[in-house]
This record gives structure tokens, sequence and C-alpha cells, in this order.
């Protein structure tokens, strides 16, 4: 009898992990970078304001002819420049799932970064 007890726990224990780990995700949101004008020059202040969690998705809309998006370090970010290994997003609808803690992000084409074309991203 004790070991169906046991069994009952492991298995109540089990749902309700699944269930905290569904909301986990249920609660992560999507937010276009630069709302309707999307990722293009002076986005750097945009997102101030909002509060962004780990998991939340950011999407980047952009000319892939003219734009392009780069995941940088926090030096990648201040000085506008890409470190080696940086992950370059290039399709124009770029869809990028925020990490726990400080998340950069560039565009790596000339001049664009300087002409505020990058984004700091603190995701709780």
């Amino acid at each position: 009898m004790a070991q169906g007890r046991g069994s009952a726990h492991v298995a109540m224990a089990v749902v309700l992990l699944c269930l905290l780990v569904h909301c986990e995700i249920a609660q992560a949101a999507t937010y276009t970078v630069g709302d309707s004008g999307g990722w293009t020059f002076n986005v750097v202040n945009w997102p101030n304001g909002k509060r962004f969690s780990a998991g939340d998705v950011l999407v980047f809309k952009y000319s892939p002819a003219i734009h392009n998006v780069v995941a940088v370090t926090r030096n990648g970010y201040s000085g506008c420049t890409t470190p080696r290994g940086s992950k370059v997003f290039k399709s124009g609808n770029d869809r990028i799932t925020l990490a726990r803690g400080q998340n950069f992000f560039i565009c790596n084409f000339v001049g664009h970064c300087q002409g505020g074309m990058k984004i700091a991203v603190n995701a709780a």
C-alpha cells in the first residue's frame, strides 16, 4: 500500500513540474523591435520602459538588402563592432529568444550602429 502512495506522489510531482514549465513558457512575450517602424535607425531607446523576461522573443523586421542583426557582447555594443563568433541574422524577419541578463544587438552595416541601430535589453 505504501508503494502505491509513493507512486501517486511521484506522479503528482511530475504533473506539477510539467504545469510549472508550461506556465513559464506560456508567459513568454513577443516584441517587434521598433514597433511598427521595425528594426531601423534610432531604435536605441526602444527598450526603455519595457520589462523583458528570459524566454521572451524579439522579432526584428527589416530589409535584408540594407540591414542585419548581430547578437554581440557588451563591448561589441559599446564600440559598434562585431566580435569574433557573433551570431549574424539576415533573414529580414528574425526571431531571437532572450537569455537571462543583458542581451545586445546591433546592425553591423557601415555606420548603422553609430546611427542608433542598436539595442541593449535586460531580461529578468
